[in-house]
């Protein structure tokens, strides 16, 4: 499970090389989370999206921000968009998108798609491949002690797991907030991840010329406004 959640830092230290790129997304993303209902104690997407701009290192100044024009009202409505794609060598990606303008949003990803000699697909073209799931990463803590609180507390976790200084907790996508509040009642209320995020159910390796322009296509990516995240099955 450790080399998914490789996959999932390369993103991550994509975004973080842009901050004003970063700052952007997740101040979009805040506020499609807002409009319904502002309030993150009864709002479980709203929190979901909170802790995971924590761990992207999102200010306050950002969020509050994002969830005032929420509340005053104000109209923005962005579609939520996911392309699925091959890359060089027949690696599978997914996109997601929150856009005002559906056909300037295709036409560049396409086009990100196209220079790196891959291809945009149908819906489920390649999605079939990954898997949903909820991640958590948490410090001062041990697997045995994670396993014995998840089992007390009949949370579902798939696997449990040790990564740099930090433990790596994994299960199925709509056992998030049950993760999360069985975690909050140990006294774990920071979080190095906290994320729902599509992992791959197997990885592929790339070499020479196609990982080069594998990796230039995820950079494109991640640099155009309106994506969110892009998930991938390429082991790096």
């Amino acid at each position: 499970m450790g080399r998914k959640w490789n996959n999932i830092k390369y993103a991550k230290a994509a975004k973080d090389a842009n901050r004003s790129k970063v700052y952007a997304k997740f101040g979009k993303e805040i506020y499609m989370a807002a409009k319904p209902d502002p309030n993150p104690e009864t709002n479980r997407n709203l929190a979901a999206v909170l802790n995971k701009a924590k761990t992207y290192n999102i200010t306050r100044d950002i969020i509050d921000r994002a969830i005032a024009k929420a509340k005053s009202g104000v109209d923005e409505n962005y579609d939520d968009i996911r392309y699925e794609g091959y890359g060089p060598n027949g690696s599978a990606i997914i996109v997601d998108t929150l856009t005002d303008n559906v056909n300037r949003t295709v036409a560049e990803v396409r086009a990100a798609f196209n220079k790196a000699k891959g291809n945009l697909g149908v819906n489920g073209s390649v999605s079939f491949m990954f898997t949903p799931d909820a991640i958590f990463g948490v410090k001062g803590i041990s697997e045995d002690d994670l396993w014995e609180l998840f089992i007390e507390n009949d949370v579902n976790v798939t696997e449990i797991e040790t990564e740099d200084d930090k433990v790596m907790i994994y299960g199925p996508s709509d056992e998030f907030a049950h993760i999360q509040d069985a975690l909050k009642s140990k006294g774990i209320e920071e979080f190095e991840v906290a994320e729902i995020s599509m992992l791959p159910n197997d990885t592929i390796t790339l070499e020479g010329e196609d990982l080069e322009r594998f990796e230039k296509l995820i950079d494109t990516l991640e640099d155009l406004d309106d994506v969110q995240n892009v998930y991938h099955n390429v082991e790096l």
